[in-house]
């Protein structure tokens, strides 16, 4: 089954992107799934990656989305221990 994720908040669509960018220490968010592939040795490229299996995908996805929660996380918890 096809899985669509879509944000919830179309607003937050630049804060995401941002974040995905901070999570991997780069520059420009559209950088920065090419960057994660490259740390965990996945041969991304711009355009097709039809060769790609779907444990190299789940690799780049998942250093991502990882990453982006445990900072999301981290920055609930921050918040939480100012307001006390």
């Amino acid at each position: 089954m096809a899985r669509r994720n879509k944000i919830l908040v179309p607003e937050a669509r630049n804060g995401l992107d941002q974040l995905k960018a901070r999570v991997v220490q780069s520059q420009n968010p559209e950088d920065a799934k090419f960057e994660a592939a490259e740390e965990v040795g996945v041969p991304l490229k711009k355009g097709y990656n039809g060769q790609l299996t779907s444990e190299q995908a789940g690799r780049v996805g998942g250093r991502l989305g990882g990453s982006m929660v445990r900072e999301l996380v981290k920055m609930a918890q921050e918040n939480l221990s100012k307001r006390q």
